[in-house]
């Protein structure tokens, strides 16, 4: 047998009737206890929509309570959220690698030679490689984005390439 409508707040009224009692009520508590960062209206919608999945379950007069309790609860889980984060952003990665010191010395004096390479190239090569190598463009939209036909991003692209393999010597 269905409880009586009086001992459960699932009447569309009075729970819109609670919502415009106790929201402001319930966003300034969050707001004074927690600030700002947290977002107290998330925090207070996430209430009232607990409060309405278990509406069969709460008196009216346990209402305010219920949300109170549910949305400093919510409140917490997002303050400890925030601390493991922050625990995982303080946490270094290994700083060690299997490469050898030579490899890396020879690894950044090779980045070091392609980019005074490819800051000698003209800059429609060094423009027309970049987009194709760097952000993965193809010819066709490149041509399309220089306002020039596709045969001409093909011969500035080869003419890079070209000469960085002049510039840059055991490649």
């Amino acid at each position: 047998m269905p409880k009586d409508l009086n001992n459960h707040i699932c009447n569309e009224a009075l729970f819109a009737k609670l919502f415009k009692t106790h929201a402001k009520n319930l966003h300034d508590f969050l707001y004074y206890k927690f600030g700002e960062r947290l977002n107290p209206q998330d925090k207070v919608q996430e209430a009232f929509i607990k409060l309405w999945e278990n509406c069969k379950n709460v008196e009216p007069s346990k209402a305010k309570s219920f949300l109170f309790t549910v949305a400093n609860n919510l409140m917490l889980n997002a303050v400890a959220h925030e601390k493991v984060v922050l625990k995982f952003q303080e946490t270094r990665p290994k700083s060690f690698t299997n490469e050898t010191p030579e490899f890396l010395l020879e690894e950044s004096e090779y980045m070091h030679k392609l980019q005074k390479a490819i800051a000698n190239l003209t800059e429609a090569q060094r423009v027309a490689f970049l987009l194709n190598r760097i952000e993965g463009k193809k010819h066709k939209e490149i041509a399309d984005m220089l306002d020039i036909s596709t045969k001409a991003v093909e011969k500035r692209i080869y003419g890079a390439l070209k000469q960085l393999r002049k510039d840059i010597e055991d490649i």
